[in-house]
């Protein structure tokens, strides 16, 4: 400030002010606010008034035949869940799952967007389509094109399974340390084509002098991808992760229906949500649903946060 005014007053030129008008910055945040508040409704709606429910619910005392009456129950629900003989068993089934796909879910998804990057015109642009196709059979279609592929007596691999042995549809999903990978095939090719288009988007919002930058330094297209692309998408894949873990968490819709054509061979509750849903609608035991269901927000919104910040996801960009 001071050698502004020196500046000022040695050569009699007036230094202009980096100050916006006080006006100009209230219509910035009231543009702000009316931008945000869709989302505040949505968030209010579809997020805070469900989990403060859930948290009333889950200290309620579930009613009993002995006992219909309902009142406060403290930390009852919660000790059901941790106490119930599945609880651990879900999450192991869970992780399980998610040590197999989401590795092979991210590599996927970034390899394949980087090679488009690196293929422009209409290859990649047709390319990114044929990755995209996939992501349009989401839930039941994939499931049921899924169910076609894993019974040998309809599938087009009906050879692939018999020749290792598989000769029906509750062999291939039942069978002891199967049904991850099974999962993991079934989400991989459903969610990957979105994704990679996600993470495209990233890419080409690089800005090409950083690309001629690098070349007249002499990277190469490895160099280029690992040590220029990778470290600038890290938010967009610091995001995919993010969507698709949560995701992993939630599964039920897969192994729900994958025990009903394969004749009840697996487990009922092989999912925290499977349980979830058993405590409700077998049990009918709200609160420890409820309780279930915070258990769930507080892991996947812990190594959400984890992700978010080592990823720099929702980090200010430099001006």
């Amino acid at each position: 400030m001071t050698t502004a005014l020196m500046d000022e007053r040695s050569t009699g030129l007036q230094v202009p002010s980096t100050r916006r008008p006080k006006a100009s910055r209230s219509s910035e945040t009231r543009g702000a606010w009316l931008l945000l508040s869709p989302y505040a409704v949505l968030l209010l709606v579809g997020g805070i008034v469900p989990v403060g429910y859930a948290v009333k619910t889950a200290l309620e005392k579930p009613p009993t035949p002995l006992d219909p009456s309902t009142g406060f129950g403290g930390v009852t629900s919660f000790k059901t869940v941790f106490t119930d003989y599945r609880f651990v068993d879900t999450f192991q089934n869970v992780l399980a799952t998610l040590v197999i796909w989401l590795p092979i879910m991210m590599i996927g998804i970034v390899g394949l967007a980087l090679l488009i990057h690196a293929s422009p015109g209409r290859f990649g642009s047709a390319m990114r389509f044929v990755y995209y196709i996939p992501g349009a059979l989401a839930g039941i279609a994939n499931f049921v094109l899924w169910v076609y592929l894993l019974n040998p007596g309809q599938s087009p691999i009906e050879g692939l399974w018999h020749a290792i042995g598989v000769d029906t549809i509750k062999q291939a999903v039942a069978a002891p340390g199967q049904l991850p990978f099974v999962l993991t095939a079934m989400m991989f090719f459903q969610g990957v084509g979105s994704w990679i288009v996600v993470v495209n988007g990233g890419l080409n919002g690089i800005p090409d002098e950083i690309f001629e930058a690098a070349a007249l330094d002499g990277a190469n297209a490895w160099q280029l991808a690992w040590h220029v692309k990778l470290p600038i998408i890290r938010p967009w894949i610091g995001y995919a992760a993010l969507m698709n873990l949560a995701y992993g968490f939630q599964l039920f819709l897969e192994p729900q229906l994958l025990d009903q054509v394969a004749s009840n061979a697996l487990p009922d509750q092989w999912t925290p949500t499977q349980l979830g849903y058993a405590f409700a609608f077998s049990n009918y035991n709200f609160p420890a649903a409820a309780a279930m269901s915070l258990i769930l927000l507080v892991i996947t919104l812990g190594i959400g946060l984890l992700i978010v910040f080592r990823s720099g996801l929702f980090g200010e960009e430099d001006s």
